[in-house]
């Protein structure tokens, strides 16, 4: 039996939920925020606090859902309450609480009977996997990203390349700390899942690491069942990018290659700015930006137009590929993402290298030119999100996690600190 623990519970973590659930191999999860549907007090509740709620409510037993609330109340509450500390605001300190609290669940051995295996994320597992290990538990450890040493490699050339743009790679902020707790939580795991060949790939830096590691690709909404009319071929080609405005997505390089399709094409971006930075506010100017959407109206958005480019240069899967791949959109993406474990290049979209506008240029123009090849492409990209469920991705889960030859593997090595 498999207990998961993770502070926010998104749309991975809930599957691998409801797969292991449906295995009947999920004892309980552990997380700072929830409420399962099946509470009969919900429905005493106002309806506008029912739908704050919704957003934390689980298809999960009463039972099963372990709740360690303060650490997250007290970050949100900080969100409107100026005199906060600063680091009242920290969703990593809501990771190290739960972890902290799960730890003394099983150091306690008060996890529910005939839990053997412990399933955690990046981030919120250090302590809890030190805790299991004792106890003789196995730990399945979830990376939702590269690892970090690839990313300090690639951030800081970038930096050196785009010095205007250095200023968005926050990800060369994070602390000796909590870059030594990534390689801690790595060195105790048993069994390492990641969503991407890239990701798996980036763990070639990392020290101490002897576990499995496993490609499992994420999940993706329905697909649309009709796609609306596309456009003409003498209409501008419609580009969209869903994501965070930093340079770790690659943004400079599509800016760039959407001054060079001048007219022949418009360019929507959905995302908000990590902080102020002059060469991102130039051209965000020049396009159409919108700062925040809820997600049923981004993928509305993604139905309008004709193209999503993800040019990301260094990411774990990224989930908007699957969910524009489910409105109707090829996508153009690079190697560092998911896109070569889902995509057919040149079939629902196109593999282009990271940092080239050139390559980004050339394949908007030939969507833009060939309107027969691009509604070709758009009805393969709904055939490919058909074939990548959300209730696959945590059936494949929970078949690899409850499977004989992985209960079979050997607990991992006593870390030496």
């Amino acid at each position: 039996m498999v207990a998961v623990t993770h502070p926010t519970g998104n749309a991975n973590v809930r599957a691998v939920l409801n797969g292991l659930h449906r295995a009947g191999q999920l004892s309980e999860f552990y997380t700072s925020l929830g409420v399962a549907k099946a509470s009969p007090w919900l429905r005493a509740l106002p309806s506008a606090v029912r739908r704050q709620l919704h957003r934390r409510a689980y298809d999960l037993p009463v039972g099963m859902l372990k709740v360690h609330p303060v650490r997250e109340a007290v970050r949100l509450a900080s969100a409107s309450i100026p005199w906060f500390p600063p680091s009242a605001r920290e969703v990593d300190a809501v990771y190290r609480s739960l972890d902290r609290s799960l730890a003394k669940v099983i150091a306690q051995e008060r996890l529910a009977p005939g839990t053997d295996t412990i399933y955690a994320y990046e981030d919120g597992c250090r302590d809890a996997f030190l805790a299991a290990r004792d106890q003789g538990l196995r730990c399945c450890y979830d990376l939702p990203i590269g690892y970090w040493r690839k990313a300090r490699i690639l951030f800081e050339e970038e930096a050196r390349l785009q010095p205007e743009w250095a200023m968005t790679l926050t990800g060369l902020a994070d602390s000796p700390e909590k870059l030594a707790r990534k390689d801690e939580e790595l060195a105790l795991a048993g069994t390492i899942l990641v969503a991407s060949s890239f990701t798996r790939s980036t763990l070639d830096l990392a020290p101490a690491v002897s576990a499995p590691v496993s490609v499992i690709p994420y999940g993706a909404p329905a697909p649309v069942e009709r796609l609306r009319r596309a456009g003409r071929s003498s209409d501008p080609l419609r580009v969209l990018f869903v994501g965070g405005l930093s340079q770790r997505k690659g943004l400079s390089y599509l800016f760039q290659a959407m001054n060079r399709m001048g007219p022949a094409a418009t360019l929507t971006v959905i995302g908000r700015r990590p902080n102020d930075c002059a060469a991102l506010d130039r051209n965000l100017s020049r396009h159409t930006w919108i700062p925040s959407l809820p997600h049923a109206d981004v993928l509305e958005t993604m139905r309008e137009h004709d193209v999503l480019v993800f040019p990301s240069l260094f990411e774990g899967f990224g989930l908007v590929i699957l969910e524009a791949l489910a409105q109707g959109l090829p996508v153009i993406t690079t190697p560092h993402t998911g896109g070569p474990d889902v995509l057919t290049d040149g079939e629902d979209g196109f593999i282009i290298p990271i940092r080239s506008a050139a390559a980004i240029e050339e394949k908007l123009a030939l969507l833009s030119r060939d309107r027969a090849l691009h509604e070709a492409m758009r009805q393969h990209a709904l055939r490919t999100a058909a074939r990548h469920t959300w209730t696959r991705y945590g059936d494949r889960v929970a078949e690899l996690i409850c499977s004989p030859s992985e209960r079979a593997l050997p607990l991992p090595p006593a870390y030496a600190a």
